[in-house]
Formats: C-alpha cells, structure tokens, sequence
C-alpha cells in the first residue's frame, strides 16, 4: 500500500509535535537546582539567655544611739552594726539602757568571690563634737559582720538632728574596676539638756566656786584664823 506525500507530511507533523510536548512536559518535572546560601551572610542564632543576677544575701542592720544626755558634762556613744540576719524578725535590744535601738533588713549583692567589698559609715550631726569625725572603713566578708562606733558630746541644751550614712564599696578583684552603692541612710534625733535643771553656764560657775571654796577650806591655819578672830570679838564685847 502506498502512502500519499501528503500523509507522510501529516504523520511528520504529528512526531514533531509529540516530541515537543514530551520535552516540555519533562522539563516541568525536574527537580530545580538548589539556591546557594551565600557563606558571608551571618545566619539567624537562637536567643542567648541573659546573665544571672548577683545572689542577694540578707544582713541585719542596728543602730542604737541615746535620746536624751546631759550637755557639757558626758559623752556618749552611737553604734552601728551591720551582721548576716539570723534573727529573723526579732526586734534588737540596746546594749546600753534608755538608748534608742532601731533595726531593719536589708539585701545586698553577695560577690564576695569576685569582688573586695568594704562598709563605708559616716555620721553627720552638726553641733556636736563627734569622733572620728570622718568616713569609718571595714573590710566586709561573707558571714561576718562590721561594726561602727562613734564618740558624742554636745557642749550647750538643746535638740540635735543627724544622719547615719552606709555605704557598700565593690572592687572587682581581676579589673580593679570599683563601684559604690548607697545603703541606708538613717536619721536620729537627740535632746541635750541641763544638769539637774540648770544651764550649763551655771554648772560650770557652780564648779569653779565649789573648786575656790574647796581651796580656802583646805587652806594650812585656816582653823587658827579663825579662833583669833572669834576670840578677839569676844575680848571687844567685854
């Protein structure tokens, strides 16, 4: 059987066709090829959990002073001390009796291992002779306590108002960096008064006329001086 050029035109045709749909139909089924990653560009990292903060470590801090002493004659003392809190909620007792004992709790950082930390105590109470009159510094170590003293004596009466300063020096011990934190800053009050009602400006007469008697009494023939005199008013009577 012969087949016409034309029919052999068509059948061409139809084959081309085939093969061009085949073709396409392939390359829509290949796997694209994988995007590269540029190796420059810093890739996404998880979130880094923060630092932990410094541990707290619970102090008990007591400050006793007097309420009320004599001006110009005594002295008296104002203490502050600063102790690891193993009274609980135990209020503190005075060392000396009718003295004034206020106590609180307080949380500081506990970096005893990386850092050198020092207790800074100032006291200000103007009026007053105050000793040490400056900045008092104790070394601070984990578990123990410091403890701050300082020396009054007002010289007139009257009411004194202060304030007890504390402060916590930190100096890392790898850097030498330092940094400071106030802790607690505590007012006092304390009323000067008179010796047995009196001003002070009188005791201190009634003192240098007491020493003046006192030395004529014990003055040698005094006691003869006198019987003369008695005896020689007796004689004019006569």
């Amino acid at each position: 059987m012969k087949i016409s050029r034309n029919t052999s035109i068509l059948f061409a045709l139809i084959l081309l066709f085939v093969i061009v749909a085949c073709s396409s139909l392939a390359s829509e089924q290949a796997p694209s090829a994988p995007i590269a990653v540029p190796t420059d560009q810093p890739t996404a990292q998880p979130n880094q959990p923060s630092a932990p903060p410094a541990i707290l470590e619970s102090r008990r801090l007591t400050l006793e002073f007097p309420s009320k002493m004599r001006a110009g004659v005594e002295g008296d003392i104002i203490r502050l001390t600063l102790e690891v809190d193993d009274l609980g909620n135990i209020t503190p007792t005075a060392q000396i009796e009718g003295n004034v004992v206020v106590g609180e709790t307080i949380e500081i950082p506990n970096l005893y291992e990386t850092h050198n930390v020092t207790a800074e105590a100032r006291l200000d109470l103007a009026g007053m002779q105050v000793q040490p009159a400056e900045a008092i510094y104790e070394p601070l170590k984990k578990g123990q306590s410091a403890t701050f003293y300082w020396s009054i004596r007002p010289q007139e009466t009257g009411l004194y108002r202060g304030t007890v300063w504390l402060h916590l020096n930190f100096v890392d011990k790898s850097t030498g960096e330092e940094d400071r934190i106030a802790v607690s800053a505590q007012i006092i009050e304390i009323e000067a008064v008179d010796f047995f009602g009196l001003s002070v400006n009188l005791v201190r007469t009634s003192g240098l006329v007491g020493s003046v008697v006192g030395g004529v009494i014990g003055f040698p023939f005094l006691e003869d001086i006198l019987r003369f005199l008695f005896k020689r008013k007796s004689n004019k009577r006569r």
